[in-house]
């Protein structure tokens, strides 16, 4: 039952996260349009600072499932070194 409701939760993260992936697409239309209609540079500025925002929720959010699901299950199998190596290789990338 725990695995079930686990796959039910996952499913519901990953229906969100495709939602917000959605928003950011139209965000980044939109900032192709306003570069296209030649708008006010800060305005530009302003929504590339959005959705740079709404990309790096969205990043956190896998990654938080990623350590409490993958990095998790292999720490309590006995695999834990190099999942965590890996994890911390994400976040280094993450974090530039």
């Amino acid at each position: 039952m725990e695995k079930i409701t686990e796959e039910i939760r996952h499913h519901e993260v990953d229906k969100e996260l495709l939602k917000r992936l959605r928003r950011i697409e139209g965000q980044i239309r939109g900032i192709h349009k306003m570069v296209e209609e030649d708008r006010y540079c800060v305005d530009v500025l302003t929504q590339i600072a959005a959705a740079r925002a709404a990309l790096d929720k969205v990043g956190l959010a896998i990654l938080k499932s990623h350590t409490n699901g993958c990095v998790k299950r292999a720490i309590q199998s006995g695999e834990g070194d190099p999942a965590i190596e890996e994890l911390m290789d994400v976040i280094k990338l993450f974090i530039k």
